[in-house]
């Protein structure tokens, strides 16, 4: 058997795992399932599963949620889980870390995600299972009625939350002077500069005093796998990062910040946290308090 690391599955080692429950996760959540996916797996949506009392997008649930969720979807703490993507190596990640700061550890991402399976030549579904459909829709209405503070069901799924896994507003504000993290940024360099638009409509570019560019697509290479461990600390050191000291993510929304997560984890830095809120909570609060750097100084 080949050897299988602690987070990371190459194709072939995937399907020794068993039992274990594949997730996909979409954009659009039934828009590629109907079209193509690996069989069995369920529908994790991350809009859904998320916090039901910020404007902020996506962001991490209460742990009664999240438990309540997971557990619509029939998945228990004995579970291995494997979460994909389809665009290879994307929005996997962040729920490898929601996972992870909740305490489940058997928790991996399939390298390649969707694109990689498929061109392996492994079974695909084309349709989109009922029953895969009802849970999802269960998980997001178990969402809704935590945050109502009602529980439809028993939750089965047990949590143990990470701290130290999560970075708030306040410890973003408190570092900027303190500079005791170092914060990566992994959102692109145009964007990060000031020069490129954000896509999401009225968020001005820029980015975080002290904060350092680590594009997350440098995480992977052409056929979006991940880099190995060597590579991925040159990524990191030619940004000016010393991976021998405390560091903290950020991007746009939480998202693609899991995706240098991931990269340093494979460099063995297992405990890196993530600022959830990421540039599109920073960016909306007054500049006074909450500074904004471009590279073009304006």
């Amino acid at each position: 058997m080949a050897r299988i690391p602690g987070f990371f599955l190459d194709q072939l080692c995937c399907k020794l795992f068993t039992p274990f429950v594949p997730m996909f996760l979409p954009a659009k959540m039934f828009r590629y399932a109907q079209v193509a996916h690996i069989p069995g797996a369920l529908y994790f949506d991350i809009d859904g599963i998320s916090d039901r009392t910020t404007h902020l997008p996506h962001m991490l649930p209460l742990e009664e949620a999240f438990a309540a969720a997971v557990s619509a979807l029939g998945i228990s703490n004995h579970d291995k889980v494997i979460v994909y993507d389809g665009k290879g190596f994307y929005s996997a990640p962040r729920v490898w870390w929601m996972f992870r700061i909740l305490g489940h550890d058997k928790v991996w991402v399939l390298d390649g995600g969707f694109p990689q399976w498929q061109a392996s030549g492994f079974n695909i579904g084309s349709s989109c299972p009922d029953d895969a459909v009802l849970k999802s829709k269960a998980a997001n209405i178990a969402v809704e009625t935590a945050y109502n503070g009602e529980l439809a069901n028993a939750a089965t799924f047990q949590t143990e939350f990470r701290h130290q896994l999560l970075w708030t507003l306040e410890k973003v504000k408190h570092n900027v002077a303190a500079k005791a993290h170092q914060v990566v940024d992994a959102r692109v360099k145009g964007r990060f500069d000031g020069v490129m638009p954000e896509p999401r409509e009225g968020v001005r570019s820029g980015h975080i005093p002290g904060t350092k560019c680590v594009p997350f697509p440098e995480m992977s290479d052409g056929a979006q796998t991940l880099l190995p461990a060597d590579e991925l600390s040159k990524k990191f050191e030619q940004a000016g990062i010393s991976l021998d000291g405390p560091i903290v993510l950020t991007c746009a929304s939480g998202v693609t910040a899991c995706i240098l997560a991931l990269g340093l984890y494979r460099i063995g830095k297992h405990d890196v946290p993530v600022y959830d809120g990421s540039w599109t909570e920073w960016e909306a609060l007054p500049d006074n308090d909450y500074p904004i750097v471009t590279s073009t100084g304006s």
